[in-house]
């Protein structure tokens, strides 16, 4: 009798609550609700700019909690630059471009954690330019 159980890889490497306390220690939030307000909101805009198999991989690696917040949003076919990106969820939530883009990079680093290196570079495939700085990676161009 052989046990075939799925392979441990698709869990997530950390709970929702240690992915909160990366995102506090990366945002440096006075509060934990404060860090969970900025996933919230960006983990939205994100599932509203990924499709396909990279949407589904992304979906499999934060914690289930993260995950609902990725996956619960309706793919948006506008493609958004990483500034205008940016720009709609300050809208969204009444913030500043400037606190956004902070909300944004604390914690679209947590989710390149959580990604991996070639998950991540297949995401920023997809998605237009500008995305890489708010991953925490370098924006590669091609010369010219």
């Amino acid at each position: 009798m052989s046990d075939e159980r799925a392979p441990l890889e698709h869990l997530p490497s950390m709970t929702y609550e240690q992915m909160l306390e990366k995102v506090r220690y990366e945002g440096a939030y006075p509060t934990r609700e404060r860090a969970e307000e900025a996933v919230r909101l960006v983990l939205a805009g994100l599932g509203r700019r990924l499709t396909g198999d990279e949407r589904v991989d992304l979906a499999a690696r934060p914690p289930l909690e993260a995950a609902r917040m990725l996956t619960q949003q309706i793919s948006d076919t506008q493609p958004l630059t990483g500034w205008a990106f940016v720009k709609d969820l300050a809208a969204r939530s009444g913030a500043s471009p400037a606190t956004t883009r902070w909300d944004t990079g604390s914690v679209l680093v947590a989710v390149a954690a959580l990604a991996g290196p070639e998950l991540l570079t297949r995401i920023l495939r997809q998605l237009p330019g500008g995305y890489a700085l708010l991953f925490g990676r370098a924006e590669l161009t091609a010369a010219a």
